[in-house]
C-alpha cells in the first residue's frame, strides 16, 4: 500500500490534521504519515479540540503525537501544507504542496475552512491513488 507523508514545519496543525484525515477517510488507498522539521512538544490543542468535536477524530485517542522527519517510513508521496520554506529533501516519487493557511492563533472558523480544505484534498487524493491502483 502507498504511503503518503504529509509535512509541516512544526507538525502541530495542518500536517497532523492531514494525517488524521487521511487515517479516517482514506486507509484504504493510501497509509498516512506526518511529520515536521521544528516540531512542537504537543498536536495544536484547538486541531485537536475541533476536530474531536466536528469530525469525531480524536486525534490523541488515535496515538498521533510530533515527528520528525527521521521517524517516517519510507514514503511514496509526500505533501507539504504551504509553510512558505523550503522542506528538505525526502526521498519520495512523487512531491505536491498544497499551499494552506496555517490557522494557528485565529479563530475556529479559520480552523474549520482549513480542515474542510484539508478534507478535500484527502478525499481526491484517495480517488486519485485508488484510480491508479486499477
Amino acid at each position: 500500500m502507498e504511503k503518503i507523508a504529509f509535512i509541516c514545519t512544526h507538525n502541530s496543525c495542518r500536517s497532523q490534521i492531514a494525517e488524521a484525515f487521511g487515517k479516517a477517510l482514506a486507509s484504504d488507498a493510501f497509509e498516512s504519515w506526518s511529520a515536521g522539521t521544528e516540531i512542537k512538544d504537543q498536536i495544536n490543542p484547538d486541531a485537536v479540540r475541533i476536530m474531536k468535536e466536528r469530525y469525531g477524530i480524536d486525534m490523541i485517542k488515535n496515538g498521533q503525537h510530533n515527528k520528525t522527519l527521521a521517524e517516517l517510513p519510507p514514503v511514496d508521496g509526500v505533501v507539504t501544507m504551504g509553510c512558505g520554506v523550503e522542506c528538505p529533501f525526502l526521498p519520495c516519487k512523487w512531491r505536491v504542496d498544497w499551499g494552506l493557511d496555517d490557522p494557528t492563533g485565529q479563530a475556529d472558523a479559520a480552523y474549520l475552512k482549513t480542515m474542510e480544505e484539508i478534507r478535500e484534498k484527502i478525499m481526491d487524493l484517495r480517488q486519485q491513488v485508488l484510480k491508479e491502483q486499477k
